[in-house]
């Protein structure tokens, strides 16, 4: 017959099943209770990660403001009549519906969605009034929706009508100022002294007069209606939005009055827009790479610039903002993955230790079982059953509570645990009652011997081996692609096949460490034994026998250097990003406060600088000029880096005056260049392409370009990649005088004198940035991760040395009875014991924090951190020492309790029991 017919189904026995768990409730117990907090741990990460995310892509596109607006122009059909003069066309405002339609139409439908209904803005130029002392400006403007413009109330007057009644009128280029009725509002009409029917005189840039006439003054039903934010001048006068001291106001157009407006003005010098603002709520993660595909595309398909046409001509930073936020959520992501691929490796590790605490104490009923007859597979059943309900049932608990605490749950991340759970007791189980019946003798062969444990060190090798090229093939993968590369490949944010190797990376050199402590930790007690023998204290040579006897176990040792090493990697992690931010947010801002003028106002910025240097409180003051996306060229090779032309002397006194890293190669701007007519230049480059030495060419136009030699490396100005720093005073020397457009400015009294500055100018405060870096939805997610997984990792350090205290205690104080039975004091058997329990706690205690130094500073450049803090590059590795010594403190201090609580447990036990169960 054959074999297969007469195997069976392993028969459980279910007394036997019942029986166990009654009588090990306690390590059952405790091993559902890890599986269940690790599995909330790992089922709420990732979806509180997903929640976050969804935050951090609101949160970008909120700060972006009115950047991440999605614009679209076309120019006007020309309005050329039949006798050579201009043709009012009356049904303007009907062209900006339709073009307004037009637009919208062309979004899309997922685009549309992610958008507020479009607003047509018209804006006429920059008109001087001419009354008075003070220089002020006007602008009308036409606002329009879907539902027509922003409600008003006609306090006095009312609304714009047109200038004449005819359908077809035709005026000559050169003749009379065309009349325009615009409304203004109750706050300009106050500062202008002006009603209804009064002329506002204005002149435009080439000294005209333009007839403006006021038909009535207004006030919005709703200020904070989304349409107002693109002219806020229409509420209420902007004071510095065309310079410093000067005053803008601006008057309200009509649907009956816009015709008029294009005839008051040359032909070209009327432009239409159209505004799509971001939904904020409406983004999430899973939604960006499609808008942010659907943008670009738009803009591709984009009319050309130079056309004057009606053509789409599309431009939005809202594809480049959604992109910046998926490649931070990408780098939060793998962040998580590392701590959470750590914690995960502590936890299997204590469940390995749990069983094989469990396995011991059931090895006398195993064993008997097995002698009884009980078959392998069948006792292996049992232990299956057992172990399976426990871990799944935990699990399910865990997974609950993610479920409650967290707007999702994640269960991949629990798999290894529950796996660890349920299979390592019926591993271990089997395996002992297999060697409790087993009838293979020891040999009396030496060469027999030899072999056995050859045999042994090999499988061992081969273990420790596989370890090392896993740890050596991720940290490869981890330095040379990255795990932001990595993952940005599917560009789904999840963890993939690619990810698993090098987010494994700090967890497989934890391994690789505590292997190579677990080689060493025997030749250290032995040694410890050897100089002990050579002593007359029989205490030392007892301890160093039982710490020489217990050093070869594996899991114990394993289980205290892992978890304090993670835990140390995870507080190194946390105070990285925690001081990253800080350091990020000088690098973002530059100094205290930051003053960003605009191009209307930058021929004053020297002004307004000596006004702020001249208020309390204020240090440095440093003008400079700041282009983004300048172009330089190098062997006609394009470069778009950051130019900064500032003075050399002041910009380096900066420097020295805050925690910015100084710049001593500033001092070579002020020198001559190396060759005739070059001017010096620092650069930096984060591709390498601009080095010292490189000779660059500044194009101007109607002007020879001026040549630029390298001649040191820059310092990050404003966390951009690509610098170019140029002196002021060189470049001017060289025919280009400078533009200030940024100012600088250091002390207590920065932020009141850059916000009292009285120009229109975007004020950036170090302060503020530190502040909304702390609360960023991705940045405080990562640091309270890697502060819990600190405390879990802490915990299952603590957790793991009462396990292993608990496996060895039987035969400890077996051992150490009997030594009291020749006349040792308890007191001296809890020295005893103490030498036994010691060395592998004092072992992890001292190697566990530095192996986690040394891994955060192998991996933490890898991670992108970067990208967190708002840092120029990649954060040092920061070690919060005190911390670290507070976990190797808390070790000691539980593996010091760990021999008195023994001791008061066992007191009770009598001597003669202990001596007959030895025999």
């Amino acid at each position: 017959m054959k074999r297969w017919l007469t195997r069976r189904w392993p028969a459980p026995h279910w007394p036997s099943v019942r029986g166990r768990g009654r009588a090990d409730a306690g390590p059952l117990l405790l091993t559902a209770a890890v599986i269940a907090a690790v599995a909330l741990l790992a089922g709420a990460v990732p979806a509180l990660l997903g929640a976050a995310a969804d935050s951090a892509v609101q949160d970008t596109v909120r700060r972006a403001g009115q950047d991440s607006n999605v614009l679209v122009r076309a120019d006007w059909e020309r309005d050329d009549g039949p006798t050579g003069g201009r043709v009012r066309t009356a049904r303007l405002a009907d062209d900006v519906d339709d073009f307004r339609a037009r637009a919208a139409y062309a979004l899309g439908p997922d685009l549309d969605a992610a958008l507020l209904p479009p607003i047509a803005v018209v804006n006429g130029p920059i008109l001087s009034i001419t009354d008075g002392s003070a220089p002020r400006t006007f602008q009308f403007t036409y606002l329009a929706g879907d539902l027509g413009g922003p409600d008003v109330t006609w306090v006095a007057g009312s609304a714009p009508g047109p200038a004449v009644t005819d359908e077809f009128v035709e005026t000559p280029y050169n003749g009379p100022p065309w009349p325009v009725q615009v409304g203004i509002s109750e706050a300009e009409a106050t500062s202008l002294h002006l009603g209804p029917g009064d002329r506002i005189p204005v002149k435009d840039g080439q000294g005209r007069d333009r007839d403006v006439r006021i038909s009535g003054i207004y006030r919005p039903a709703d200020s904070a209606d989304p349409a107002w934010r693109l002219a806020p001048a229409l509420l209420r006068p902007a004071p510095g939005a065309d310079g410093v001291g000067t005053t803008r106001f601006a008057g309200l157009l009509s649907a009956e009055s816009l015709p008029d407006a294009r005839l008051a003005v040359d032909e070209d010098q009327l432009r239409r827009t159209i505004h799509f603002a971001p939904v904020p709520d409406a983004l999430t993660w899973d939604t960006t790479a499609a808008l942010a595909s659907q943008v670009v595309k738009l803009k591709a398909a984009s009319g050309s610039s130079g056309a004057r046409d009606e053509s789409l001509k599309w431009e939005s930073q809202l594809d480049t903002t959604l992109r910046a936020a998926r490649t931070r959520i990408g780098a939060v992501a793998v962040q998580a993955a590392v701590l959470l691929t750590g914690v995960l490796t502590a936890t299997v590790l204590v469940l390995l230790l749990a069983a094989d605490l469990l396995v011991r104490r059931r090895t006398p009923a195993l064993s008997a079982a097995r002698q009884r007859g009980a078959a392998l597979p069948d006792l292996g059943a049992e232990l299956a059953i057992e172990s399976t309900v426990v871990s799944l049932s935990a699990a399910a608990v865990g997974l609950a509570l993610a479920r409650a605490a967290a707007p999702g749950v994640s269960w991949a991340w629990a798999v290894p645990a529950v796996l660890a759970g349920a299979v390592a007791g019926p591993t271990f189980g089997i395996l002992a009652a297999a060697r409790a019946s087993r009838d293979r003798r020891q040999p009396a062969n030496r060469a027999a011997r030899r072999w056995i444990r050859a045999t042994g060190q090999l499988r061992r090798a081969a273990v420790e081996a596989a370890v090392l090229i896993a740890a050596v093939a991720a940290f490869v993968t981890l330095h040379q692609r990255g795990l932001l590369s990595v993952a940005s490949d599917g560009d789904t944010g999840a963890l993939t096949g690619d990810t698993i190797l090098p987010t494994s990376a700090p967890a497989l050199g934890v391994l690789v460490g505590a292997l190579v402590l677990l080689r060493l930790l025997p030749l250290g007690a032995r040694f410890a034994l050897r100089q002990a023998l050579r002593s007359r204290r029989p205490l030392a040579v007892f301890g160093a026998a039982r710490a020489a006897a217990t050093a070869g176990r594996a899991l114990p040792l394993l289980v205290l250097v892992s978890a304090t090493a993670l835990a140390s990697f995870a507080l190194i992690l946390g105070t990285t990003v925690t001081r990253g931010r800080a350091d990020g947010a000088w690098s973002s801002v530059g100094a205290d406060a930051r003053l960003d003028v605009g191009a209307e106002a930058g021929v004053a910025t020297p002004a307004v600088a000596e006004r702020i240097a001249a208020a309390p409180g204020v240090g440095q003051v440093v003008v400079a000029q700041v282009t983004d996306s300048a172009r330089v060229f190098s062997d006609s090779t394009l470069f778009t880096p950051r130019l900064v032309i500032v003075d050399a002397d002041a910009f380096q006194r900066l420097l020295a005056t805050t925690p910015l890293p100084d710049a001593p190669a500033l001092a070579r701007l002020t020198t001559p260049g190396p060759g005739p007519g070059d001017v010096p230049a620092l650069v930096r480059s984060s591709d390498g392409e601009l080095r010292t030495g490189t000779r660059l060419q500044l194009p101007r136009d109607d002007a020879p370009a001026i040549r630029l030699t390298a001649v040191g490396t820059a310092p990050s100005v404003g966390g951009a990649g690509d610098v170019v720093i140029v002196d002021a005073a060189a470049l001017a020397g060289a025919g280009l005088p400078a533009v200030p457009n940024t100012v600088w400015v250091t002390g207590p009294g920065a932020a009141r004198a850059v916000s009292n500055s009285g120009v229109a100018a975007d004020v950036v405060l170090r302060a503020d940035v530190l502040r909304a870096q702390r609360v960023a939805p991705l940045t405080a997610g990562l640091v309270r991760l890697a502060w819990t997984a600190a405390a879990v990792l802490l915990t299952l350090g603590l957790l793991g040395l009462t396990l292993a205290a608990a496996a060895g205690a039987s035969e400890r104080w077996q051992t150490l009875t009997r030594l009291r039975t020749l006349g040792l004091r308890p007191r001296d058997a809890r020295w005893v014991a103490a030498g036994e329990v010691l060395p592998p706690v004092v072992v992890a205690a001292v190697c566990g924090p530095l192996l986690g130094a040394l891994l955060a500073r192998l991996t933490l450049g890898p991670l992108d951190l970067r990208l967190l803090t708002g840092q120029a590059a990649d954060p040092g590795a920061v070690p919060p020492w005190w911390l670290l010594g507070l976990v190797s403190v808390a070790l000691l201090a539980a593996a010091a309790t760990v021999v008195p609580v023994e001791s008061a447990l066992r007191r009770r036990d009598r001597l003669s029991e202990v001596l007959r169960a030895g025999e």
